[in-house]
């Protein structure tokens, strides 16, 4: 929301009639941006709370998460249908709940005068409802990638380049959101067909060292984000297995 033409990127895929979802720490949150927020094409936004500890260490959550439930709020009346998630990102595991989001859970049920078990699995489920379309969304924490951290493994499977990609504010095509400084730059848009970068030689050996379980970029094997789906994989892995026993 920090972009200054944020509002006409919204009317843009309005006019296009394109589903938006937008990911936010909420911080830059007022009256002008809420309202584009509220646009009929966006279906949802995920405020990620875990993100203020981090951000501004020490210093009251109060008046930040008082922007949020207010926006919420509004939503209810304006936007009934529109999802809502406070993304908790920061669990080691199901027992991990910090000072902050103790916090943030009492602060939810004051403000919105409900009660909720926060207890969670996140190999299993990730989500609480907490009224209407307002979830609580947990999940572990990882660590930005960065080419200066130790190499995690070469096998993996990940999502980007087949579910989504990533454009960065020069315009340089990126495979996911988390390649932030553009180490993978597939291309730019500015100058490039987009389809003509995504159907670039590298990028279809990415893709197709994701679907056959390989971590081809240097970047990639530095991921610890990645971690997430190795469960998904060897699920799917055992249920192949099953699948051709059954068949044999």
């Amino acid at each position: 929301m920090v972009h200054p033409e944020f509002g006409r990127y919204i009317e843009i895929c309005a006019g296009e009639n394109i589903d938006v979802q937008i990911t936010s720490n909420g911080v830059l949150l007022n009256e002008k941006r809420s309202a584009f927020l509220l646009n009929p094409t966006v279906k949802q936004v995920n405020f990620s709370v875990h993100s203020f500890e981090a951000n501004f260490p020490g210093k009251d959550i109060s008046q930040y998460l008082t922007k949020i439930f207010a926006f919420t709020q509004e939503a209810f009346e304006k936007r009934p249908d529109l999802y809502i998630n406070y993304r908790l990102w920061n669990l080691q595991d199901s027992t991990d709940h910090s000072l902050t989001n103790k916090i943030v859970y009492e602060k939810i049920k004051e403000a919105f005068n409900i009660e909720f078990d926060s207890t969670v699995d996140v190999g299993i489920k990730k989500s609480v409802k907490l009224l209407n379309r307002l979830y609580l969304h947990f999940d572990s924490r990882f660590q930005w990638p960065n080419q200066n951290h130790p190499k995690r493994q070469t096998k993996g499977h990940c999502y980007g380049l087949t579910s989504h990609m990533g454009i960065l504010a020069d315009g340089t095509v990126v495979p996911c959101c988390l390649d932030k400084e553009g180490v993978i730059a597939l291309g730019n848009c500015r100058s490039q067909n987009i389809l003509e970068i995504l159907e670039s030689e590298r990028v279809q050996k990415m893709h197709k060292g994701f679907k056959d379980g390989n971590l081809v970029e240097d970047l990639c094997q530095r991921c610890t984000f990645i971690s997430r789906f190795d469960k998904k994989k060897i699920m799917k892995v055992r249920h192949e297995h099953v699948e051709h026993h059954h068949a044999r």
